[in-house]
């Protein structure tokens, strides 16, 4: 089994430098001093590798999209969209998906799985909403598994 899952991330582009052991050693120190997304991400990345997800890209850039995460669960490539927030004012972390973003995020997955010529492979759109309210001593995470369908025409 573990030889079938170094070959699929070999054939994703996988490499030893994003390895969870290697990246944990990059991400370790205090994270206090970065902005919010980016510590929303790292949260968002160790919340999933914990729960055996394996993570191809980060901050991947298409034309259309920066998709956040990317990832596979059992046999299902995941597109990650994570959304921060020190506070409820601008609204919640889930809302800021709106259509226009779903159907941006789904362009650049398309575009991704089209670089890695990838087909007929499962594909699902998660959000994964990080607050990190002043009250709180540890920040909220919630994962909304399939939380859109791709917002493209078949």
């Amino acid at each position: 089994m573990m030889m079938q899952i170094s070959r699929a991330l070999r054939a994703f582009g996988y490499c030893w430098l994003f390895s969870p052991l290697v990246w944990r050693w990059f991400a370790r120190p205090e994270e206090a001093h970065l902005p919010v997304g980016a510590r929303g991400e790292i949260l968002a990345e160790r919340w999933l590798l914990q729960r055996g997800y394996q993570i191809l890209a980060r901050n991947h850039q298409t034309r259309y999209a920066e998709i956040d995460l990317i990832a596979v669960d059992g046999r299902t490539v995941v597109f990650i969209e994570v959304k921060s927030r020190k506070d409820l004012r601008a609204g919640s972390p889930v809302e800021a998906v709106d259509e226009e973003k779903q159907l941006r995020l789904s362009r650049a997955a398309v575009a991704y799985l089209r670089k890695h010529h990838l087909k007929n492979v499962a594909v699902r759109f998660d959000v994964i909403a990080v607050d990190f309210s002043a009250g709180s001593k540890r920040p909220n995470l919630k994962h909304y598994r399939s939380a859109f369908e791709s917002a493209l025409p078949d």
